[in-house]
Order: C-alpha cells, then sequence, then structure tokens
C-alpha cells in the first residue's frame, strides 16, 4: 500500500442475505489528506462505503485497511475515524459546549484539557462564544458546524460526511459548501464526503468516485470526470450530456450525424461504434450555413445564467445547448464546435480497460515514431 494511503479497499463486497451485492469486489485508495465524494444515485453503495470505513458494517467479503492496518475486525470506536451524519445527531438537552464535549467525556479527559480542545474545535468552524448556546437556538448551518466541531475535536484521520448538506436551503448548502473545503484544507486531514448532488461533487473534491450498481464506475478528478466520462452513465450523471451513436472511422476521424468530424480520440478499431459526448455548453450557435450541424429550434428556457435550448437535426436526433444567446422556437440554426469538444467513448468499457487502451496506444506510438 502506497505511504499515502489513509483507507484501502481489497476486493471488498458486502451483500445481504440472497440479495444482490450492495457493493461488489471493490478495490481503491484514499490518499491522506485529500477531499473525496462518493457520489451517485440511491442506492449505488456510497453510503456502504462510508459505514464499511466507520466500522459500522462488517464486509462480507474482502479486506479494509485504515493507516495500513486490518481494520474488518476492529470495532467502530476503535478506529480514528468520526462521520457527520446527515441529522446532525445533536443532542438536544445539551447545549454547544456539552455537545462537543460529549466524546472527551467518554474519553474521561482533564476538565481542563476538554475545555481547551472544545474551544479550539470551535474556533475551527467559526463557533467562538457560541459554547453556552442551546441547540434550539441555532440555525441549520451553525448545527452543522456544530456537528462537524464535535467530530474532529477528537482527532481523527478520517472524517466522514453522510450527505450533511441535503436538509439545507440552496443558499445556505452553497455557502457551507465554501466552508467545509477551507475547513478540510486548514484541518489538513481526509474527508470523504457521500452525495447524490453533480455539482456539489464537482465544487468540493481533489477526487470524485462515481458508483452505480455497487461498482465505481469511474474515479478521478473533477475535470477528468466531467471532461472525459468513461460511459454513458458516467456522461448522463455528471451534467448534462448530448449522447449520440457513432463510427470511428479511424484514429481522429470519426462519424455521427450523418457526417465525418474530425476529433482528438484514437486507440479504437477501425469502423467501431462508438458513443459520442458533447457537452451542451461547448456547441455554438452560427448562422446554418456556418454551422457543422444543421438543427431546427423546438424550445427555450431560461435558466438564469443561460439559456437551454432544445433543437433537432434533420435525422431526427435531439440536442441540447446551453448558450447565453436568444433565439425563436422554429428557428433554423447552424452548431459550431471544435474538435477538443468531441469525447468518443468504447461501448461498454470499464475504466480499467480504458487506461489500459490508452496506455497501448501510447506504447504503439512511442513504438512508432522509434
Amino acid at each position: 500500500m502506497s505511504n499515502q494511503a489513509i483507507i484501502r479497499f481489497e476486493k471488498v463486497t458486502k451483500q445481504y442475505d440472497e440479495d444482490p451485492p450492495v457493493l461488489n469486489d471493490v478495490s481503491f485508495e484514499m490518499e491522506r489528506g485529500r477531499f473525496y465524494t462518493l457520489l451517485g444515485p440511491s442506492g449505488c453503495g456510497k453510503t456502504t462505503i462510508l459505514r464499511l470505513i466507520a466500522g459500522l458494517i462488517e464486509p462480507t467479503s474482502g479486506k479494509i485497511y485504515i493507516d495500513g492496518k486490518l481494520v474488518n475486525d476492529v470495532p467502530a470506536n476503535k478506529r480514528q475515524v468520526n462521520t457527520v451524519f446527515q441529522d446532525y445527531a445533536l443532542f438536544p438537552h445539551l447545549n454547544v459546549f456539552e455537545n462537543v464535549a460529549f466524546g472527551l467525556r467518554i474519553k474521561k479527559l482533564k476538565k481542563e484539557e476538554i475545555k481547551q480542545k472544545v474551544r479550539e474545535a470551535l474556533r475551527f468552524v467559526n463557533l467562538e462564544g457560541y459554547e453556552n448556546r442551546e441547540i434550539k437556538e441555532m440555525s441549520g448551518g451553525q448545527r452543522q458546524r456544530v456537528a462537524i466541531a464535535r467530530a474532529i475535536v477528537n482527532e481523527p484521520e478520517v472524517l466522514l460526511l453522510d450527505e450533511p448538506l441535503s436538509a439545507l436551503d440552496l443558499k445556505l448548502r452553497t455557502e457551507m459548501q465554501y466552508e467545509l473545503r477551507e475547513l478540510q484544507q486548514r484541518l489538513g486531514i481526509t474527508f470523504v464526503f457521500v452525495t447524490h448532488d453533480q455539482e456539489e461533487a464537482l465544487a468540493m473534491s481533489d477526487e470524485i468516485f462515481v458508483l452505480n450498481n455497487g461498482v465505481i464506475q469511474q474515479r478521478g478528478t473533477p475535470t477528468d470526470i466531467y471532461d472525459e466520462p468513461i460511459n454513458r452513465f458516467v456522461a448522463n450523471f455528471i451534467g448534462e450530456s448530448n449522447i449520440l451513436k457513432g463510427r470511428m472511422i479511424q484514429d481522429y476521424l470519426v462519424e455521427f450525424a450523418g457526417k465525418q468530424f474530425t476529433c482528438v480520440d484514437g486507440g479504437f478499431n477501425p469502423n467501431e461504434t462508438v458513443e459520442i459526448v458533447i457537452r451542451p455548453e461547448d456547441l455554438e450557435i452560427t448562422p446554418p450555413e456556418k454551422g457543422k450541424i444543421q438543427v431546427k429550434v423546438d424550445s427555450q428556457l431560461f435558466r438564469g445564467v443561460h439559456y437551454e435550448i432544445c433543437c433537432y437535426d434533420q435525422q431526427g436526433t435531439e440536442w441540447i445547448i446551453h448558450t447565453t444567446k436568444k433565439v425563436n422556437v422554429g428557428d433554423d440554426i447552424g452548431l459550431y464546435f471544435e474538435p477538443e469538444a468531441i469525447h468518443v467513448m468504447r461501448i461498454g468499457e470499464t475504466e480499467e480497460e480504458f487506461d489500459a487502451r490508452l496506455e497501448a496506444y501510447h506504447e504503439q506510438g512511442v513504438a512508432n515514431e522509434g
């Protein structure tokens, strides 16, 4: 295991009775001091990973390591891990100080040491001076910060956050995204954050794990995940996409929508059936004769920062455009896009197969140059 790895899963499966596995043969490493997000729809396995790390459930098979030590049989209270739950799980009959101090009192630390640690934790979450405030008097964002303070006061190696922003309104949720990211950077510990909100994941993470049906579909930086989705599921789940059937004529030349286009992808078989992804914001509206594709505007919605325009080409294929330009329903327009905007996906390819294909393609190119 890497010296920097704080968490490692090795072929971990979690299954209940005879039901299909909730998590199926999952392996990964998480480095110390980074912000990880587990992203996916309900039932994909993301919360199961969190609970396995926390020790709240045991794997059916496989091995889990924390800081290099096998922890399959280590109980939750013996792990250097703390969890912030969706409902915060604060004690309503205790004030802020006593909520944060609860775990320290269980450890039977001295009174002065508890006072010092609690005040330091509250300072980290910008709640200095709130020690005597009752929980019922706190706003949603303040309660969340109390829950985080209670978690970090125990100085965990890993902080687990199970959709802690989901109960907040949109404005407060956005503010707390910035605060959480800043807090993680100040603390320098590993955050593992669970969400189904794509924008939240893109905004906060060093690295994202996209899960579906108990399997990690793709992992990478927010930019990697957004710009280079591995398959249709990831492309659809992360942002909006135009996904079309196509055919890879040869390296750097692809056919879709009845035409051939230069692209930047290679390593496919000649004439292989593929899927094409073009993000709505990468489409530029032009006069029909200047566009690479000609379409007719079917509908237009104002989304606040851009218009979302739905169009259809001559083959009946739907195109979604995000633009600041306003058009009229029924207009004939052209769509222009750069070769870099075309992302080609091999149908059914896993992330491991994708990496192996790119490596083989690169090695072949080096050999040809030699």
